[in-house]
């Protein structure tokens, strides 16, 4: 992508949304941190998200965290679930008012920051608040990062697509199941439906 299409980002109209920094996938113990530590680690995903989401929001942007989790029994997801949802309902992933739901760390919100309520499946959009939020703050630009990313980061940019949003998805913020999967999203998914782009970059432009 040209840099020029970063030129000039408002950071009163940017909102920078980061999806599912949460324990399960993000700290160890967690029931599916070894599935995205090597693209963690090799894409310094957590150090990098830290990184931005300040420099993000010392700039003015509006930072929203987008959780998921579900009630005991996952009866959010149906009976013959399949797919990953069928994975999250088997394992009892992301249970409510568990450790594993917990924010990280790392990335907990400030006191100024939204959170979306109401994800139970993968978009980020589809069962939440999130639009509400949104355009409630005079939101035109969606800057996504976090998990997966060719799972809910890629359900959320499409639907913010479709919804006229502005969006830029940040690679060195993100992570899938592997170093592959994420690169294959990026070179073959994302720039149909976004600005590919990395945290370095979109600051930069912040700033302009």
């Amino acid at each position: 992508m040209s840099p020029t299409a970063l030129n000039g980002i408002n950071p009163l109209m940017t909102a920078c949304v980061f999806i599912e920094f949460q324990n399960e996938f993000t700290t160890e113990g967690g029931a599916l941190h070894d599935a995205v530590k090597d693209c963690m680690d090799a894409t310094g995903t957590l150090a990098n998200s830290r990184k931005f989401m300040d420099e993000c929001r010392d700039a003015g942007c509006t930072i929203v965290h987008v959780p998921i989790s579900f009630e005991k029994g996952h009866k959010e997801i149906r009976k013959n679930a399949y797919g990953i949802l069928a994975g999250i309902k088997d394992g009892q992933h992301f249970a409510a008012g568990e450790w594993s739901s917990e924010f990280c760390d790392l990335m907990k919100p400030a006191e100024d920051d939204l959170i979306v309520k109401g994800k139970n499946g993968l978009c980020g959009f589809a069962s939440t608040n999130l639009d509400f939020l949104l355009r409630q703050n005079g939101i035109t630009n969606v800057v996504l990062a976090g998990f997966l990313t060719n799972c809910c980061v890629e359900s959320s940019m499409r639907s913010a697509y479709e919804r006229g949003y502005h969006v830029y998805t940040v690679k060195d913020c993100c992570a899938a199941t592997s170093v592959a999967a994420q690169d294959a999203a990026y070179e073959h998914t994302f720039g149909m439906f976004s600005i590919p782009t990395t945290s370095k970059d979109i600051v930069a432009a912040l700033n302009s």
